[in-house]
Order: C-alpha cells, then structure tokens, then sequence
C-alpha cells in the first residue's frame, strides 16, 4: 500500500501559459528542454516537465505530492491527466519563468533517481471561459471591480502532480 511523504500545495503564476517543474540544477533553457505542445497538458525531458494552462493570466494552484511508492490513479473531479518519468537529484524546482521560481531546491525522501510522476489538471478550460467573461461585463479592464473579479479566478485553475521514486 503506498503512502503519501509529503503535500505542498502552492500558488503558480503560468508564464507564457506553462510553468516547469524540473531537478533544481537543472537549466529550464538548456538544449533538449521540452517545448510546448497546442493543447497537451504536458511535455517533458529527462529532468524537465513542463505544464501547460490554457491562460496566463491567473494564478493556478499547484499541488505536490511524493509518494512512497506508486499511489493509486483517481480522478476526483480531474478533467485532464498525464503520465511521465523525470530523473530527479533528490530535490524539486517549480519555475515560472519570467515570476522566478515557486519552489527552489524541495528536498525529496526519495533521493536521487527516476520518479514516476502523474499530472492532473481541473477547470482549465473553466477558466479560460470565465476571464473572458470578464471583458462581456461593462467593467474597466484596468479598474478595481476587473481587478477584484479577476483576483476570485485565481486558484480556481488545479494541478495535482503525484511523484514516486521508480523501482
């Protein structure tokens, strides 16, 4: 039976309408880094995962969780999900590009070693849809009652990323 280690559930700003979640000595630029792929939910490397939303606009909330071993696939209201294998040095970065990083350096029980890891997205398109209600609405985009109607979209955007240390 397999036992979640840890939960960290943190707030994500998409950049350019992704965010990575890579080894924390890795470089999110270097050659063979993963590119975006229309409409994929991820795209990974060997130390590299990128995420994709469908916005960039509101914040998304991000939740990790390592395992100890492979924990059972759920859907829980899940719309999306991916599945991949990173090689991690025992430690986790969430980067957001041009925002810096959400996570710097999360030290992993697992150590160094491959990870299995599952992505599940919720409300993505959701999201999406409602921003741009937003401009329907006879609000000032640069006005405090825009501003206010957006701020109660962000973290309505869910991920769930599962990690385990592979066999």
């Amino acid at each position: 039976m397999s036992r979640r280690l840890l939960r960290l559930e943190i707030p994500v700003l998409p950049d350019r309408k992704m965010f990575r979640v890579l080894d924390a000595t890795a470089d999110p630029d270097a050659p063979g880094s993963p590119v975006p792929i229309d409409g994929a939910l991820v795209s990974s490397s060997r130390e590299q995962l990128l995420v994709t939303s469908l916005q960039e606009n509101v914040g998304v909330r991000l939740t990790i969780e390592e395992w100890d071993s492979a924990p059972p696939a759920f859907s829980d209201g899940y719309e999306d999900e991916a599945k991949c294998v990173l090689y991690l040095r025992g430690q986790l970065s969430v980067d957001m590009g041009t925002a810096g990083h959400a996570i710097s350096g999360l030290r992993l029980a697992g150590g160094v070693g491959d990870y299995g890891v599952r992505v599940y997205a919720r409300n993505r398109a959701e999201v999406v849809r409602l921003y741009g209600e937003l401009f329907e609405r006879d609000f000032d985009p640069l006005g405090d009652d825009f501003q206010r109607a957006r701020k109660q979209l962000d973290g309505l955007e869910q991920y769930l990323l599962q990690l385990w240390r592979e066999a």
